[in-house]
């Protein structure tokens, strides 16, 4: 089974447009959608929607819209109950694929909703495969939450015919994403997603420099030498590249017509999950990731990909390098 946590969920509404956006002018829509959301949420619809068993862990009261969204869907989930809706997530999509996003900052969680929210998910993770912790902290928790989670999750009471816990996935930005660096962690997550920019913010280089498979492979390492599991860089059109100790391997992105960014990096994560619950080796894990991300841009709005979207056999994983790319001097 796969747990995601979301502790700053999202309606995320989408309004798409026929023309370019122009600011200061007035414009139409030709379509407006709306869809529970927040990156861990994305990933549980995903998850779900190919087949696999998974549970969302979230903020929320009964008559919270996300909630009441999961439910609908028919996706598991345990929600702690707290006061407030969530934000509002507002995409801009033009006919071109262009996407602008406006979020909002998110509901506050006190101390006392992340000591429940941290219990809630202990106790779901119990025997889980993988932990996926996604997303922006809304405002209140402390920026080393995330850190301070993937110490308690990497246990092994957790998973009692294992000698450590569940498997730990990473995908955030700024500085919950620094933390898990600190000199202070006692544990580094199994995978990280990062895309370009979240990859410089780590690793102190160009985030356009860092489109480049090779560079963002040369990166990774750098990552994986602090004791992370593998790196998964999404690298936006470009594809992306999966780093572990043993190798690396770059996927280009298939030609598609990119409609909506929205939720692609939550589709690779996804699709990379899957293929390694179904035993995949880590180059077809990525073939897959690539493929899911791909197949979310060419969806409108906030549609996330189903496997009757998935087109594998167009995404090929080709070897960097014979070994892993060592880290530039």
């Amino acid at each position: 089974m796969i747990v995601t946590l979301t502790a700053n969920p999202s309606v995320d509404r989408t309004i798409t447009l026929t023309e370019p956006l122009r600011r200061g002018q007035v414009h139409r829509a030709a379509s407006v959608t709306s869809h529970p959301g927040g990156k861990g949420v994305n990933v549980a619809r995903v998850v779900s929607g190919g087949g696999a068993a998974v549970t969302a862990v979230l903020p929320g009261g009964d008559d919270d819209p996300v909630v009441h969204g999961l439910r609908t869907a028919g996706i598991e989930f345990r929600a702690v109950q707290v006061t407030g809706g969530p934000r509002v997530n507002l995409t801009i999509a033009e006919s071109d694929g262009t996407t602008t996003k406006i979020n909002e900052p998110g509901r506050p969680l006190t101390a006392r909703d992340l000591a429940e929210l941290t219990a809630l998910l202990v106790e779901v993770a119990t025997g889980a495969e993988w932990i996926v912790l996604s997303g922006s902290l809304p405002p209140g928790v402390p920026v080393d939450w995330y850190a301070q989670l993937v110490a308690t999750l990497s246990t092994p009471c957790l998973s009692p015919n294992r000698t450590r816990g569940p498997r730990v996935a990473v995908d955030t930005s700024d500085a919950p994403l620094l933390a898990l660096f600190a000199e202070s962690v006692g544990a580094t997550p199994d995978l990280i997603k990062p895309n370009s920019e979240e990859l410089a913010q780590l690793t102190g280089l160009d985030a356009v420099d860092l489109e480049n498979p090779t560079a963002a492979a040369e990166a990774a390492v750098k990552l994986i030498d602090r004791g992370v599991g593998a790196v998964l860089a999404t690298l936006g059109a470009a594809g992306a590249v999966l780093v572990t100790a043993e190798d690396a391997w770059f996927a280009a992105a298939p030609p598609i017509v990119a409609r909506s960014t929205v939720g692609a990096g939550d589709s690779a994560l996804a699709g990379y999950l899957l293929a390694d619950l179904a035993g995949e080796p880590p180059a077809d894990r990525l073939r897959t990731a690539v493929a899911y991300g791909s197949a979310a841009t060419a969806l409108p709005g906030t549609g996330l990909p189903g496997p009757a979207d998935i087109v594998l056999e167009a995404v090929t994983a080709h070897p960097l390098t014979a070994d892993r790319p060592s880290a530039p001097a």
